[in-house]
């Protein structure tokens, strides 16, 4: 749908557009409408994983990309379905025959990897590394739970595309604006590629096989944030990557704590709605204020809206969770960094190209 079209069907709403004059400002407008709309929505239904909604809808709007076309969003929501099928197919089928299981998964995320690296699309990718990670992870302790967590999250990401369709629809971007050039998918095959991909593999591969051995489930999310941190297999974006999650999460549970006494203070649906929009808004003018520590916000929401969800529940104990999550960052980047340093010591194309410089 073009902006044109947007606005004759929403005419009642044009006026958000005019609330900002730059695409900068219709932007956080749109984070900003866009999050809060998802929180209220999955804090009023709370249906299985409705947590992710705000968070999925956050990481998309933050993106500088035109609106989805109906196309993009509908080949999204097959992306979703096609990543959790071969979750469960790892979950239902290959974790009865354990060097099966290992065999497959190493394929499975060599070709992910390499997908990725040759301009393949994120949200699969995505959603393919967190399904099979995640509900072989739960299969392995039962069966049922896999495919629960399953449909709850096929219906969560579907829902996801049609909040992201909402707010560029209430908001639409200026005409002729502006969006950077996506780079395109390189069909064949591609040697960089498929080297940054094979190192990747070889780094995640000992520690999911290490957390099936064992049933590590309650760690599961350490296995999850290395897998993410190696989208980009350098020494140097691993660091970087890590301790990016890691200034995020510091900043995300500042706010979260604030947040949280807030809603123990005055427990009304409104006041959470309210406070959302504006904790959303100043994040979203942060996300896309063009500062170095723009990087940071993003993730940071994301931490707060996962601290002060594990923290509503009943007994549940915010400090805890807050400890636990910057541990289990803190590991996963100490296991990249080393694995990759010692890596990179025997990777032969490293030492053909010292010799070449001789």
């Amino acid at each position: 749908m073009s902006t044109e079209a947007a606005r004759q069907a929403f005419p009642a709403i044009v006026w958000l557009r005019a609330l900002g004059q730059d695409q900068t400002s219709v932007r956080i407008i749109r984070y900003t409408l866009g999050v809060t709309l998802s929180a209220a929505l999955a804090y009023a239904i709370n249906w299985p994983l409705s947590f992710l909604l705000p968070i999925l809808v956050s990481f998309m709007l933050s993106l500088p990309l035109p609106m989805p076309p109906l196309a993009g969003g509908l080949r999204n929501m097959w992306y979703t379905l096609a990543a959790f099928g071969l979750g469960l197919l790892f979950s239902l089928f290959f974790l009865q025959f354990p060097m099966v299981y290992l065999l497959m998964l190493a394929l499975v995320m060599f070709h992910m990897y390499y997908y990725l690296n040759r301009g393949g699309s994120l949200w699969l990718s995505l959603m393919s590394f967190i399904a099979i990670l995640l509900l072989s992870m739960l299969g392995n302790s039962h069966e049922g739970l896999a495919t629960g967590v399953s449909l709850n999250f096929i219906w969560t990401g579907w829902l996801t595309v049609v909040m992201v369709w909402v707010a560029y629809l209430l908001v639409p971007d200026p005409e002729d604006a502006p969006f950077p050039q996506k780079p395109g998918f390189q069909p064949g095959y591609s040697q960089p590629a498929a080297a940054a991909a094979l190192k990747s593999t070889a780094v995640i591969m000992p520690l999911a096989s290490l957390f099936y051995l064992f049933d590590l489930t309650s760690y599961m999310l350490v296995m999850i944030f290395a897998a993410l941190f190696l989208l980009k297999p350098e020494l140097s974006a691993g660091k970087e990557a890590g301790r990016n999650s890691l200034i995020s999460t510091l900043l995300g549970g500042a706010f979260a704590w604030v947040f949280y006494w807030l809603i123990v203070a005055v427990p009304e649906f409104y006041f959470y709605v309210a406070l959302m929009g504006l904790t959303a808004l100043y994040f979203g003018t942060q996300v896309f204020s063009g500062k170095p520590t723009a990087k940071y916000y993003n993730s940071a929401l994301i931490a707060l809206l996962i601290l002060v969800n594990g923290s509503m529940g009943e007994g549940a104990e915010f400090t805890e969770k807050f400890i636990m999550r910057v541990i289990l960052i803190t590991l996963a980047v100490v296991y990249i960094v080393a694995a990759l340093r010692v890596l990179d010591s025997f990777w032969p194309v490293k030492s053909s190209e010292k010799v070449n410089n001789k």
